[in-house]
């Protein structure tokens, strides 16, 4: 098993950040190579499915996941949503939390818990895996952030003489 979690802060509320992360077609702008597309008519909640296709060309694969628990943010409660991956290369469980900080920002913390087939090249580079998905995941969460915080940039209120 190739496990790895990472974090990441962001300066927007956390029902902002929620909707970017479930939002699944978006992860293709954050992900390099990577396209999201739903396939369940309810992209959200529990039982939503979604396909995301990594790569170039024949080098491309699929990553079939469906959504087993779905808790949005509420109030000062963080939100979590966790998906199970049952594709032909890559099975295991991802989820992430949403965690509301004081000052209208959140906190993402990412994991997974995967195999890639073939299953002794898991057994053998878990370790490389694990860390390759530490630097993938990270980039694109900096990337979400990037994009959530410009979308949450609000004029200052005008001083007062």
């Amino acid at each position: 098993m190739a496990r790895f979690t990472v974090t990441q802060g962001v300066r927007a509320p956390a029902s902002e950040v929620w909707a970017a992360l479930v939002d699944w077609r978006r992860h293709g702008d954050w992900a390099p190579l990577t396209t999201v597309r739903v396939t369940t008519s309810r992209p959200g909640g529990v039982g939503a499915q979604f396909v995301a296709r990594t790569g170039i060309g024949p080098l491309a694969f699929d990553d079939p996941m469906t959504v087993e628990f779905w808790q949005p943010p509420a109030g000062d409660e963080p939100g979590r949503c966790e998906v199970v991956k049952r594709g032909r290369v890559v099975l295991g469980r991802a989820w992430f939390t949403v965690v509301p900080l004081p000052g209208g920002t959140s906190r993402v913390e990412w994991g997974e818990d995967v195999t890639v087939t073939p299953h002794r090249l898991t057994r053998f580079a878990g370790p490389v895996l694990s860390l390759a998905g530490r630097a993938g995941f990270g980039a694109t969460l900096r990337a979400m952030a990037r994009e959530v915080e410009k979308q949450n940039r609000r004029p200052l209120p005008p001083r007062s003489a």
